[in-house]
């Protein structure tokens, strides 16, 4: 299973998914150990916030993605290319994965205010 985290720098989950440029996907197996993530680097044509969902994208064939916060249009995305978006107020990615992957819960949603502008962005998007 793939499972990618949108990230600030590599090192921290992002708190707005659809603007996030630098992803960690975990490809992991039942039974086996976590192995290091491959590095993914958005293009800003590329994020979420502006891709038109036309063609390809780096992340296809991830089925779970983790963010901080993520809006209605970026969940609408990522349905279309078949994976479902898990939010948390966990802030390293390694510990989110393992902990999802463990069957623990993740921690708490943080409070987003960009999540109630990008709301009513939705609104008037064409995705």
């Amino acid at each position: 299973m793939k499972i990618a985290v949108a990230t600030r720098d590599f090192a921290r989950i992002a708190g707005h998914a659809g603007k996030a440029a630098e992803w960690l996907v975990f490809e992991w197996e039942a039974g086996h150990p976590l192995v290091e993530p491959q590095r993914v680097h958005l293009e800003k044509a590329q994020l979420f916030h502006y891709f038109d969902d036309a063609g390809p994208h780096p992340l296809d064939g991830v089925e779970l993605v983790i963010a901080g916060s993520a809006g209605d249009g970026f969940r609408r995305h990522l349905a279309k290319r078949g994976a479902e978006v898990l939010l948390t107020g966990e802030d390293d990615p390694r510990t989110a994965v393992e902990k999802l992957v463990a069957g623990e819960e993740l921690d708490g949603v943080r409070f987003d205010p960009t999540r109630l502008l990008c709301s009513v962005r939705d609104l008037f998007a064409r995705h």
